[in-house]
């Protein structure tokens, strides 16, 4: 298999497992756990399985202005990403989320024509389009959305959540290239974790641990060791042989996913729609992987 291959498959994963998530932590918070109580657990969790994991691999030294530069990928990509995301969502519906975050792969082919100049072709721009309608269409036809007063500062947290991701995903990749992805990983979870931990400590040491059946517990391990540790490893490793813009295009691959997981537990049902959604999605993340002459 191929680098580029293993790439697909890891992203495909990565997928999977944030399509599953939807159904494991939905009652986490905050019947059991606040926001930034969860942020920390994540944050720290992953942080000790990361540099668990980096023990055995060689030791791979960072240079002193690369170091900098990691602490900069850790604001964004793990401190605010996460923060505003569990935050957001605790203050906005699940749909609605969603929905937002479909701007990310905007974001994300923006940034990498002002940061990493990569080309404008056709395939991508059809790819997103394709993408964009397929994913709007089936999350629209899931809920009611609703952009409100109730919900406005979590819908605004949320495109936050979005922005930061994408200034990530593209600021991330020369360095998942140069390093190991353990080694880059340990390090910005560690900085994550300093940023963090002021904000979450308090609310850790009020959680009711004696609280959670055998169900919360489950989904709490299954946020830290899936959701943060495992598809962190998985979006980044394959940063090293897609661009970002690819990377980012397999985001619309969740609501089709999560779709799945509910037709096979009797929750719901396809429809001409939902495959005619499924179809765009999967032709779109197709189209922008393709290269072809710039436009």
């Amino acid at each position: 298999m191929n680098d580029g291959l293993k790439a697909h498959v890891c992203l495909f994963a990565a997928q999977v497992i944030y399509a599953l998530n939807y159904s494991i932590a939905k009652d986490l918070m905050p019947l059991h756990i606040q926001p930034l109580a969860l942020v920390l657990c994540r944050i720290a969790g992953a942080c000790l399985l990361f540099w668990i994991l980096s023990l055995f691999f060689k030791r791979e030294p960072i240079e002193k202005g690369d170091m900098k530069k990691l602490m900069l990928l850790a604001l964004f990509g793990v401190a605010v990403n996460q923060v505003f995301f569990i935050c957001g969502l605790n203050l906005t519906q699940p749909i609605n989320s969603a929905i937002i975050m479909i701007s990310n792969p905007i974001a994300v082919i923006l940034f990498t024509l002002l940061v990493l100049k990569e080309r404008i072709t056709i395939y991508k721009i059809s790819g997103l389009g394709l993408g964009l309608v397929g994913a709007v269409t089936l999350l629209l036809f899931k809920g009611n959305f609703t952009l409100g007063s109730d919900t406005i500062l979590g819908d605004l947290m949320t495109l936050v959540n979005s922005l930061s991701w994408a200034v990530f995903v593209v600021m991330a990749k020369p360095y998942m290239q140069k390093y190991q992805t353990v080694t880059v990983m340990k390090w910005i979870f560690l900085f994550g974790l300093i940023y963090v931990s002021p904000l979450g400590i308090a609310d850790v040491l009020k959680t009711d641990w004696t609280g959670f059946d055998q169900h919360a517990w489950f989904a709490l391990g299954f946020v830290v060791v899936a959701t943060t540790f495992l598809a962190y490893l998985l979006n980044t490793y394959a940063l090293k042989a897609l661009s970002p813009s690819v990377v980012s295009m397999y985001i619309y691959l969740q609501p089709f996913l999560a779709t799945l997981f509910a037709v096979s537990l009797g929750k719901d049902h396809l429809s001409p729609i939902k495959i005619l959604s499924a179809v765009c999605i999967i032709t779109g993340v197709y189209l922008v992987s393709k290269k072809t002459k710039k436009i």
